[in-house]
């Protein structure tokens, strides 16, 4: 099954030659030309008993499968949060899995998990956080947020006590992903009121005065770029009243951490360095494939005491101790290491490659709010902060949103979904991909005219 016979030299060089095809495409098509409900007639099964010719089944892959995908890195894509990898990280990525990499602790892949720390120190780094912050690469946001409350639960219940409740404050702007980890961890949420779209200090505290039971919650909850409009929480005030009143501080930055590396946003993080824990996907903003989160806390050690895992065939794992084993760090034991084609993205581009392209963006984003302020039928939302922009055609109801969306996807110009912001349908666009040019955002816009 393992021998490199002359079929396996024949896959070999059609996988590779595809490889090269789709990494000289540039830039990415959108696709998705094949309807979703059209796949199961134009499919066929090819899993059976004796197996199926490879060149049969990289036919269905390239005629139908590949076709009815639509591409997240195509700078045509500004829906939901996009994303951009790097021909280097692509690349890379399929190193990783050739090389059968796994990522599970220091004794089994040090060199692979050094490479991944020197990744995560240029995130703590960017946050601002100290020498001994540390953590691991994970899937995505919602497994870091996962892994990361649910050590600020075990850390709450060893300040409150058992038998009580425990609440995690939090917002109607929230991430999804941390509605689903409070009813994992059997965590009840403590809702703060928004102030001008923000989560803040203030108005924390203030809930925390009038709750039935302030010491019940242990954990805040904070944007660092809210995935519906890319807003930034107070998160100098949030930190502020977790140091008094020692709340653990989980800033959510997996879409807008990237914008770390720009001079012209910085100013909007000011207290992130003060996180207990703090989540940033490298697959978003930072360049990097499908799926990669990075996971770090200022306090490593208290979520080794969570998540170290141990038994009898660990007990050599877990004598490593001058080593640095990332399953300790979050709910998974077997992890790919997903870090590494950032870590080597990172390495051949270098770091100022990384704050261009992001100041790239962010510059897009200022052009398309001028475009739109500047057209008499369409209205923003509010001005963009980060690279997400929501903005209003005068007149269009939530059908008339659809309609649009899906015309433009037909056509080919853009995925643009539409989203809902205070109860009303509106227009919104995710920049993250340099090469999204203000043409393109004209594109879209002359069709709502």
């Amino acid at each position: 099954m393992h021998e490199f016979d002359a079929a396996t030299q024949h896959l070999a060089g059609k996988i590779i030659e595809l490889l090269r095809a789709l990494v000289a495409v540039d830039p990415p098509p959108l696709s998705g030309t094949i309807e979703p409900g059209d796949v199961p007639r134009l499919a066929h099964p090819v899993i059976n008993a004796t197996g199926t010719d490879p060149a049969e089944v990289l036919e269905l892959f390239e005629s139908v499968l590949s076709p009815a995908v639509i591409r997240s890195d195509s700078p045509r894509f500004l829906a939901w949060i996009p994303a951009a990898p790097t021909k280097a990280s692509m690349l890379f990525d399929a190193v990783v899995s050739l090389a059968s990499v796994s990522g599970v602790s220091w004794i089994e892949s040090a060199g692979a998990v050094w490479a991944e720390n020197e990744a995560l120190r240029f995130i703590a780094d960017l946050a601002g956080m100290p020498a001994t912050a540390g953590g691991t690469f994970v899937q995505g946001g919602s497994a870091a947020n996962l892994s990361a409350l649910a050590v600020a639960r075990d850390n709450g219940r060893k300040r409150v006590g058992a038998g009580r409740r425990l609440r995690f404050a939090v917002t109607d702007d929230t991430h999804s992903s941390v509605v689903n980890t409070m009813h994992i961890l059997d965590v009840d949420p403590l809702l703060v009121p928004l102030v001008d779209d923000r989560f803040t200090g203030d108005a924390l505290a203030a809930t925390l005065d009038t709750c039935d039971d302030p010491a019940s919650v242990c954990a805040v909850v904070a944007n660092a770029g809210s995935t519906n409009a890319g807003l930034v929480d107070d998160l100098a005030g949030l930190a502020r009243v977790c140091g008094e009143r020692d709340l653990w501080l989980h800033v959510d930055a997996a879409y807008g951490g990237g914008a770390l590396l720009s001079p012209s946003t910085q100013h909007h993080f000011a207290g992130i360095e003060r996180a207990d824990s703090l989540v940033v996907d490298p697959h978003k903003w930072l360049y990097a494939p499908l799926d990669c989160a990075a996971l770090l806390y200022r306090n490593p050690s208290l979520a080794r005491a969570v998540h170290g895992q141990h038994a009898s065939y660990l007990d050599t794992v877990n004598e490593e101790m001058d080593g640095w084993n990332p399953g300790d760090y979050a709910y998974q034991l077997t992890r790919r290491a997903r870090g590494l084609p950032f870590w080597f993205s990172l390495a051949v581009n270098g770091g100022d490659a990384y704050r261009a392209a992001v100041e790239r963006v962010l510059q897009t984003t200022r052009l398309a709010a001028d475009r739109i302020r500047a057209l008499p039928k369409l209205e923003l939302v509010r001005e963009p902060e980060l690279s997400i922009v929501l903005f209003r055609r005068l007149g269009w109801k939530s059908g008339d949103y659809a309609k649009w969306s899906a015309d433009l996807k037909r056509d080919q110009i853009a995925l643009v979904i539409p989203t809902t912001w205070k109860g009303e349908t509106v227009a919104r666009l995710a920049f993250l991909h340099p090469d999204t040019t203000i043409d393109i955002v004209d594109e879209v816009l002359a069709t709502t005219a």
